[in-house]
């Protein structure tokens, strides 16, 4: 491109020639202004073209950012109906944990005075905790409680700054069927429990009755009458021992958090199964390999329990049978084991044997390994059985060792 002050050789040789020109260099000159003319001219007209181009681009250009303006426009409106049409309350928090943004559903739940106001702060005096996590029952901004509205929250990192969004739902529906299907299941167990304890209970009542009257004959021989008043007194212990385990069974896990040296308690229990075990011809075997070792509970939860399993395997073998009582270290747990050579257990009965009410002899109460397994559960142990029909019974009692640090502590 030439400049204004741009003039040809021959033009300069011209001006600065001190005679005039001849007709031939004038041409010349001219010429040669007239292609610069030209270029000039062809510069300028490629020149508006571009700016032609480059103003169509920049109206496209426009016209998509108004488009995308107004696409974003009406979605941040279709988001904003969306937020405060949800039944649920939705709320934002800044990195600093304060309330930025909350829709309806949020404001009627906690109040207009949530905005601006720290979530903790909120949380404290709007809502208080249930025993199932992330549901709180709602309370209004005085303190006084909103009956029967509870909400459930979940939130959401929405930022690296720290930003949060809150989703608060109300479960009240849910949490009303809930508690009623929790009412009718503690409603069928009592019942369960009630036809359970009648039924263990009739029985041995009827027959104590029946031995009673017997007793009120005149005519009865004074032999007779001790017999029938010492087969009376036996029901009447079958009627007390069974409401004794009902009531083991109602109470619960045991108090007593003692520590108890391991081999004297296998000792205590051996001393006392032994005669019934030698008054019904059963073989009876101790082994105690872990005489050192000590646990830490209920001193005499714990010997009845073993005292339950001790009396089923004695129940469950004939004469000629044997039962073990075993115990044993394996890692931080102290095993004792209960096993028999009886008549063993199908799969279904194993099922089912820990089941409160749950029997397979005429005259037990089905409480009894329910109440073992409660006292195990209770000392944070564990308990399993294995058993074959015909072969025998393995039960295996799992328990924490008392640990270094408690005798430490101790």
């Amino acid at each position: 491109m030439l400049g204004p002050s741009y003039l040809p050789p021959c033009f300069t040789r011209l001006a600065n020639s001190p005679k005039s020109p001849s007709p031939q260099e004038l041409e010349q000159a001219f010429s040669l202004f007239n292609q610069a003319s030209a270029q000039l001219a062809s510069a300028y007209h490629e020149l508006e073209q571009k700016v032609a181009g480059l103003t169509g681009e920049l109206a496209v250009a426009n016209g998509e950012l108004r488009r995308q303006y107004e696409e974003k426009e009406a979605l941040s409106r279709r988001l904003s109906l969306l937020l405060d049409a949800l039944p649920g309350g939705v709320v934002a928090l800044n990195a600093s944990g304060a309330v930025v943004e909350a829709n309806p559903a949020a404001i009627e739940l906690f109040g207009g005075r949530a905005l601006g106001r720290p979530w903790l702060e909120l949380e404290s005096e709007c809502l208080a905790p249930t025993g199932t996590p992330q549901e709180w029952r709602l309370r209004r901004f005085d303190g006084a409680n909103l009956a029967d509205r509870w909400v459930s929250i979940s939130a959401s990192q929405v930022d690296l700054a720290g930003g949060r969004i809150l989703l608060v739902s109300e479960i009240t529906d849910a949490y009303r069927m809930r508690e009623q299907l929790e009412r009718h299941k503690k409603l069928s167990a009592m019942g369960e429990m009630a036809a359970g304890l009648a039924h263990q209970l009739r029985t041995p009542l009827a027959t104590a009755l029946l031995y009673a009257g017997n007793l009120a004959r005149s005519q009865l021989s004074e032999p007779d009458r001790q017999r029938f008043a010492e087969k009376a007194l036996a029901r009447l212990k079958d009627l007390e021992r069974m409401i004794r385990d009902m009531l083991t069974f109602v109470r619960g896990a045991p108090s007593g958090r003692e520590r108890i040296q391991l081999g004297e308690l296998v000792q205590e229990l051996a001393q006392v199964m032994e005669p019934q075990m030698a008054e019904r011809s059963v073989s009876f075997r101790v082994d105690l390999r872990a005489a050192s070792a000590a646990l830490r509970g209920d001193r005499k939860a714990l010997a009845g329990a073993v005292l339950n399993l001790l009396e089923n395997a004695l129940q469950a073998s004939g004469a000629g049978g044997q039962v073990q009582l075993a115990a044993a270290l394996e890692g931080d747990r102290v095993v004792i084991r209960v096993s028999d050579t009886g008549r063993g257990m199908t799969a279904e009965v194993q099922e089912r044997l820990f089941q409160p009410f749950f029997t397979t002899r005429s005259e037990g109460t089905g409480l009894g390994l329910a109440i073992v397994r409660s006292v195990v559960d209770a000392h944070g142990g564990e308990i399993t059985v294995e058993s074959t029909p015909g072969r025998g019974s393995i039960f295996s009692v799992r328990l924490p060792q008392y640990s270094a640090s408690e005798r430490t502590a101790a």
